[in-house]
């Protein structure tokens, strides 16, 4: 029987088991399993490489001293612990001792051991049928023969696969084609000891693509040290239990010995400013969860205009500002709902194109992810800029080039019988080029297409600084009548039924005539006449006319501001309407013909996008008209 057989049937020894519900148990009480087993005989060979190695488990917890089949006298293979009390002996023996008696500080293998079974458990309840499983592991994996080993990395791949039926466990799983081309593009290098990082790891994929990559420059002039760093170089974070059991049992079947830089915690729940600058790394790839949104609390420390619930977001955050080296390379799976989205994410793609070159984005077509998701996804290449500190905004993306990858010939569609392969981005390599020479190989075809995103941005800042300047203008005025409302208002303060008011102004009378005096010219003649009226109030000792005139005009000037405050945010929605979907990155193939479909569903989100555009130009046009008029209705106009 294969590996793949051994697998399937496996999993339906367990579905027979009462203890055992659903996908996602089977796979976490298989990959326990198959984690000491396989660890076991890594330990074999670490044994045989150095006599002293000592193993981080009690000898009694061992794979070989409970769950290996031993020879009897007869040379026939028997469990060492029977079935009926072979439960007993893994709840309350195997269980709490690696759950509790694993000192995590005593070395990095048991910070790895500690880890992985902080929060396993052990699902079945059957002994007999543990037995069984624990038989076919026995027959089917050896992990010191090649071909095993070998074609051990598919059966991997097939219980990955299997985690998109695991309901929400699906959200780990990025096809191996994804990962690869990724990892190739970004380019790590070991030579120059590049540091690689997924904070969002999952169960390794892309992470073992970066060792296969680092393994393809070794050659037979590369030396012991060369092999020995990939271990070193390589950096994951997971938050969940399942994943991160399942990428350390990765790591170690890509033979790295010590797989402790794979964390278990939340990434986003470290607080903003505990990152240093030893956390950053040369490359970061990965697939950050899309969709979701972290607990109430997790970010609160991001900056204000950062801040943000949704995980894809709070990554990009993460990932500009905290984890990428300067002229370091990054590779992100993110939806379309990023690039046209505005709010956070207009921020965030602002942050992106500014402090980052974001230089190819290669657009995946639907089904990439099928059936954990149908949403249309983009592969995100950039280069972490060098800080430009000369008192400008100082952006690093001129160009974006764009690439749509399309289906097979023959495809409608991928599916789980038919995923993307690896052998269909050899176009997209291909053309790649060298970002040594900004890629000036590159050239537009039916696929690819750049965008000039300087001109773009450029024209729509000469274009938005007129509104957002009028914007300024109007805020500074309103201030400004605030403060003076202010300053009447308090006047009034303790002293409405003082008879001594008048006294107290005139004696105030030249600073407020001062103060008034910085009103702006279309306030003058209201002011000038407040002024005058005051000065005889005061002469007469007219207290309550006093009063009324401070109440009045103090009211009128909080009218202006308010007017004045109004007219500023119809300045600023102007400019922000020309200024903010210059980072909308959901840029069509200009190259590509028109396709015609009659298909319901597309057909309407066309129709929807364009009631949408229409309601766009006609609130813009009220804006702008309103914009216009508003000086003819506002209470300074009036006076």
């Amino acid at each position: 029987m294969n590996l793949s057989s051994t697998i399937k049937s496996i999993q339906d020894i367990m579905r027979k088991d009462d203890g055992v519900d659903g996908d996602a148990q089977r796979l976490g009480q298989l990959t326990w399993m198959l984690f000491l087993k396989v660890f076991d005989q890594r330990e074999e060979e670490w044994e045989d490489d150095n006599t002293a190695y000592k193993s981080p488990l009690p000898e009694r917890y061992r794979w070989r001293n409970w769950a290996a089949y031993k020879a009897d006298a007869e040379g026939k293979k028997k469990p060492q612990i029977a079935g009926s009390e072979l439960i007993s002996f893994v709840n309350n023996e195997l269980f709490p001792a690696l759950k509790d008696q694993i000192d995590a500080s005593q070395s990095p293998q048991h910070k790895v051991i500690k880890q992985v079974f902080e929060d396993a458990n052990n699902y079945m309840k059957s002994g007999p049928q543990m037995l069984a499983v624990i038989e076919k592991l026995e027959d089917a994996i050896n992990f010191h023969d090649f071909k095993t080993r070998a074609s051990l990395g598919d059966v991997y791949e097939q219980m990955l696969n299997d985690l998109r039926g695991a309901g929400n466990a699906g959200e780990f799983y990025t096809p191996r084609a994804i990962t690869a081309f990724m990892a190739t593009q970004v380019n790590p290098r070991l030579d120059q000891r590049e540091t690689v990082m997924d904070p969002a790891c999952g169960t390794g994929g892309f992470l073992t693509a970066a060792i296969d990559h680092f393994r393809n420059q070794i050659t037979t002039k590369s030396s012991a040290e060369d092999k020995r760093a990939i271990e070193a170089l390589i950096h994951g974070i997971e938050k969940k239990q399942l994943p991160h059991l399942l990428c350390t049992t990765n790591m170690l079947l890509h033979e790295i010995d010590n797989p402790g830089q794979i964390e278990r915690r939340n990434t986003l729940g470290i607080g903003w400013n505990e990152w240093s600058a030893n956390d950053k790394v040369d490359c970061i790839i990965t697939n950050p969860p899309f969709g979701g949104y972290e607990d109430d609390g997790v970010g609160s420390d991001y900056p204000a205009d950062l801040r943000t619930r949704e995980t894809a977001d709070m990554f990009m955050a993460l990932i500009i500002k905290k984890l990428l080296k300067e002229n370091g390379r990054a590779a992100v799976v993110l939806p379309d709902g990023f690039l046209f989205g505005d709010g956070i994410k207009g921020v965030l793609k602002k942050l992106l194109l500014r402090d980052c070159k974001l230089h190819t984005i290669i657009r995946l077509p639907k089904g990439v992810f099928a059936p954990y998701t149908t949403i249309k996804t983009n592969l995100l290449f950039f280069t972490k800029g060098a800080t430009v500190d000369d008192g400008t905004e100082h952006f690093h993306t001129d160009t974006i080039w764009f690439y749509e990858h399309p289906y097979p010939a023959g495809y409608k569609s991928y599916s789980k019988t038919k995923p993307i392969r690896l052998e269909e981005f050899k176009p997209e390599q291909d053309w790649w080029g060298t970002e040594a020479n900004d890629f000036a190989d590159r050239v537009e075809n039916e696929f690819a297409w750049k965008v000039d995103f300087k001109s773009k941005r450029e024209q729509a800042e000469a274009a938005a600084q007129p509104h957002l300047d009028k914007a300024e203008q109007l805020r500074a005025k309103a201030g400004l009548k605030r403060r003076q409302a202010k300053y009447l208002a308090d006047s009034l303060t303790g002293r409405r039924n003082d008879p001594a008011l008048a006294a107290y102004l005139k004696d105030q009378l030249a600073d407020l005539q001062g103060d008034l005096k910085k009103a702006d010219a279309d306030g003058q003649a209201y002011l000038s006449v407040l002024v005058e009226e005051l000065q005889s109030a005061i002469e007469r000792e007219s207290t309550q006319q006093i009063i009324a005139l401070l109440e009045n005009s103090a009211t009128h000037l909080r009218d202006v501001a308010d007017s004045l405050d109004l007219q500023a945010r119809d300045a600023q929605a102007a400019g922000d309407r020309i200024y903010w979907p210059i980072f909308n990155l959901d840029i069509k193939n200009p190259n590509a013909p028109e396709e015609e479909t009659h298909d319901p569903e597309v057909l309407l989100e066309k129709y929807k996008k364009l009631l949408g555009e229409i309601e766009e130009t006609e609130n813009q046009l009220k804006s702008e008209l309103a914009a216009a008029l508003a000086h003819h209705f506002s209470p300074e106009a009036e006076a």
